[in-house]
């Protein structure tokens, strides 16, 4: 069978501006937040790509009316909402294909008291359960089934009563999912160990412009009063901090300067400063990241002398979605660093493919590699290899612009779920990426 791959001609150097997209994370709950409300939700800065436009599928085949504005502007309009359609061979094999069909559960279950799941897909990044989804909604009087055969999950409730809710794990799915359902719940919520992503913040944003009584907004606990009813709102999505830092490395392993637009600085944490960590140069002018074309960056030390080690962690800690980045820039670093990937198991399986192409990487166990910095002293070489999941698939990208050579790379649908036109925007800052048909 056919698929797209892409031929990435190396020793790539890039100079010019690149505006973020808007924040893929973001946008697959603020769509699944429209069926809270009969009323219209106008969403703005959408990002172009594959699991989104899913998504938007998903809400439509249930019966949202979906007007398109241009690709990245959308309203939606909830008011004839078909929940038969649930459970429905086309849905479940649709919703089967997105991980991000999971935060439907919450608002179908506050609003129309049922909701059917399969089990949904996703990066094969490790095992991810759902069990703080479904102990939330429990925990506010729901149903919870889950058929084994069918693999498939039912959550149903008569009515929601809001309740004091200990999250077992800081979830921003999860946290999303019961935080929708609470918002129409009867009387007062409290969900402890939230995540506090400024995806969830901007969640809780729009919910509040609905009509919702969202309390500890940024904080690890939600205050969430019941109210009855929602009401139609207008949004826009912030810029992707997953996009942002990954053009942040690109630009660093390809000696490359580049200027990253309107970036939402206050947003992007400590993403900025980890990247300084390897020794790259990063200025801020106004909402603008320039990286300055830098030869060589030397990898920090920690202040008794020992490797510099970088870890994940919920926020406000570095984002496990970047660590593969972070692994990939630091081939031609000076210096040595551990990257401890802790939160999902086989996220960093994809070190195989850097370390057939020349990198110096010790793969510990599933968890952490060291990586020996080349510090240019040689150029990665181009191979053929295939992307395993989003954020592996720009790393290797990344990988194959700085190489001495061709490089092909398979499976890049995975990329296109996450990068919207990443090779014609890449191409415009001077890359050669072909997209090809093998």
């Amino acid at each position: 069978m056919s698929q797209e791959a892409f031929k990435v001609q190396g020793n790539a150097r890039l100079s010019g501006e690149i505006i973020p997209q808007g924040a893929k994370n973001e946008a697959l709950q603020i769509i699944s937040a429209v069926l809270l409300t009969s009323e219209p939700v106008r969403i703005k800065n959408l990002p172009d790509i594959l699991d989104i436009q899913k998504q938007i599928s998903l809400v439509q085949g249930l019966g949202v009316k979906v007007t398109k504005h241009d690709s990245h502007d959308y309203t939606f309009e909830a008011n004839a909402v078909d929940t038969d359609h649930l459970s429905s061979a086309s849905y479940q094999e649709n919703a089967k294909k997105i991980r991000g069909s999971v935060m439907l559960l919450g608002p179908l279950l506050a609003r129309f008291k049922k909701a059917y799941l399969p089990k949904p897909g996703g990066d094969k990044i490790g095992r991810r359960r759902l069990d703080t989804h479904f102990h939330g909604f429990q925990k506010m009087g729901a149903e919870f089934k889950y058929d084994s055969d069918g693999d498939q999950y039912y959550i149903g409730a008569d009515k929601l009563k809001g309740c004091f809710i200990w999250m077992d794990e800081i979830s921003v799915t999860g946290t999303a999912n019961v935080l929708m359902a609470a918002v129409l719940a009867e009387g007062i919520t409290q969900i402890y160990n939230a995540a506090c992503e400024p995806y969830i913040q901007q969640l809780c944003k729009l919910l509040n412009n609905m009509g919702a009584r969202i309390a500890g907004v940024g904080s690890n606990l939600l205050t969430i009063h019941g109210v009855e009813t929602l009401k139609g709102a207008e949004h826009t999505i912030l810029p992707d901090m997953i996009e942002i830092g990954s053009f942040i490395g690109l630009a660093a392993m390809t000696q490359s300067a580049i200027r990253i637009k309107d970036v939402s600085v206050p947003n992007l944490g400590m993403i900025p400063d980890t990247f300084r960590k390897l020794g790259i140069q990063i200025e801020v002018e106004n909402d603008d990241l320039v990286i300055p074309q830098q030869d060589i960056y030397e990898i920090q030390s920690f202040m008794d002398g020992s490797i510099m080690t970088i870890y994940d962690a919920p926020w406000p800690g570095f984002t496990p979605d970047l660590l593969s980045i972070i692994l990939v820039v630091s081939i031609q670093a000076k210096g040595s660093i551990l990257i401890h990937q802790k939160m999902f198991e086989s996220r960093l399986f994809f070190v195989d493919k850097l370390i057939d192409m020349g990198a110096q990487i010790i793969l510990c166990d599933p968890h952490r590699a060291t990586v020996i910095g080349l510090e240019r002293k040689a150029q990665l070489r181009g191979i053929h290899m295939s992307s395993p999941d989003i954020r592996a698939g720009v790393s290797l990208l990344i990988a194959a612009l700085s190489a001495k050579s061709e490089s092909t790379i398979y499976n890049i649908s995975q990329i296109d779920r996450g990068y919207q036109y990443i090779d014609t925007r890449l191409n415009a800052l001077g890359a050669n990426i072909e997209r090809v048909i093998v």
